[in-house]
């Protein structure tokens, strides 16, 4: 006669409990069920939402308190604090990136509490400048399109702008020459810096390559495609033209003509996508600088630019950079232009690693002031994030 109590427990045996874990995910009472999941959210979302809330009544706080005391509505080095902070912090699962373009807008509607910035940049609608613009002043700006990179100083410098943002150079075509000019001639500082990676893109009014008779877009983005429009439009004729939004409107209106430019010139103007990252260099990027009337204080992570000149003489140019190796400061850049002021003279622009009240900067730069014939710092800034 069999046990029982002997029959159940080898039928535990044979047949282990189920645990929760092994428990069906869509149970209704399963606290990895997707309801359960969405009520979750749902629970944080209301947190943030508080959370931002208590977020803007302290940065309406602080605008009353900096209307009070005159003080700047952005400090692009406090900003930079915030975001260098918010990396370290950072546990994950979501990448710094994606961390510090959350914030980004979130600091940007905040500072509209306080006042909203006017930022001009290179025009139309749709230019990589103006996509440089957003990605560092965040969407709660007023844009100011200008047609040409001259308009663009001159609206800061006559205060219809707080700040700009042009083009300095770009990894496959170097500088912009215009913007290194009018550096040199401007009272304006440099307040910050944008490294945006380029994507250019065929687009046309048709989604066919036949029928083309002409491409449009800057002259920079041409020979950036070169390659590509080489192999695949040999005997299309490339016409340069002020900007690749510009580009954009053009080939909105011909069905002859296509342009390259980025995706929201694209969007803009209704054009159709032939061809996507067409530019010959894959991580082709291009900086832009931020420029305004405020100087930065230093930010623990900056860059200094500076113009210089050195007498005609053999060994100048060494002697004028030694100090930076003395006193160790690293140089990120250096790239010499005729100086437009006599034969065969040159001027040097120079990116130092450092800002310029760190103590081993000031003593470099102050040696090479010295040994130079012209000197100019055009600013010292937080370094972008590549």
């Amino acid at each position: 006669m069999s046990d029982p109590a002997a029959d159940d427990a080898m039928r535990d045996e044979r047949t282990p409990a189920q645990s929760p874990s092994d428990a069906p995910a869509d149970s209704a009472h399963s606290p990895d069920s997707l309801d359960a999941l969405r009520a979750q959210i749902d629970r944080v979302d209301a947190e943030l939402l508080e959370r931002l809330a208590e977020r803007a009544r302290l940065a309406q706080r602080v605008g009353v308190w900096k209307q009070r005391n005159d003080a700047p509505v952005m400090r692009p080095e406090r900003e930079a604090q915030i975001f260098a902070k918010l990396r370290e912090r950072n546990p994950g699962p979501l990448s710094g990136d994606a961390i510090e373009a959350i914030w980004r807008e979130i600091i940007s509607a905040c500072r509209d509490l306080e006042r909203r910035l006017r930022v001009a940049f290179l025009g139309p609608a749709g230019t990589f400048s103006e996509e440089a613009l957003f990605a560092y002043f965040g969407s709660s700006v007023d844009a100011l399109a200008c047609a040409s990179i001259d308009e663009v100083f001159r609206s800061v410098e006559s205060g219809g702008a707080d700040f700009g943002v042009v083009p300095v150079e770009n990894s496959t075509e170097g500088a912009v020459s215009r913007t290194l000019d009018l550096l040199l001639q401007t009272s304006l500082t440099i307040s910050g810096e944008v490294s945006l990676a380029v994507r250019q893109n065929l687009m046309r009014r048709v989604a066919s390559l036949e029928g083309i008779e002409r491409v449009v877009s800057h002259a920079q983005s041409l020979a950036q495609c070169a390659r590509w429009l080489d192999e695949h439009l040999p005997e299309v004729e490339r016409v340069p033209v002020s900007s690749n939004a510009e580009a954009a409107r053009l080939a909105s209106l011909d069905a002859g003509t296509a342009a390259i430019a980025g995706e929201r010139a694209a969007m803009r103007y209704g054009l159709q996508l032939l061809a996507a990252g067409i530019q010959d260099d894959a991580h082709n990027r291009t900086r832009f600088a931020v420029i305004g009337h405020y100087r930065c204080a230093p930010s623990g992570d900056d860059q200094t630019s500076l113009i210089l000149s050195v007498p005609d003489r053999a060994g100048a140019v060494h002697a004028m950079i030694e100090p930076l190796a003395r006193h160790g400061v690293s140089m990120k850049r250096f790239e010499s232009r005729p100086a437009r002021q006599g034969l065969w003279k040159y001027l040097f622009y120079i990116d130092l690693v450092g800002h310029r009240d760190d103590p081993q900067v000031a003593a470099a730069l102050a040696e090479m002031a010295e040994r130079s014939t012209f000197c100019k710092i055009v600013g010292s800034y937080p370094r972008a994030q590549s």
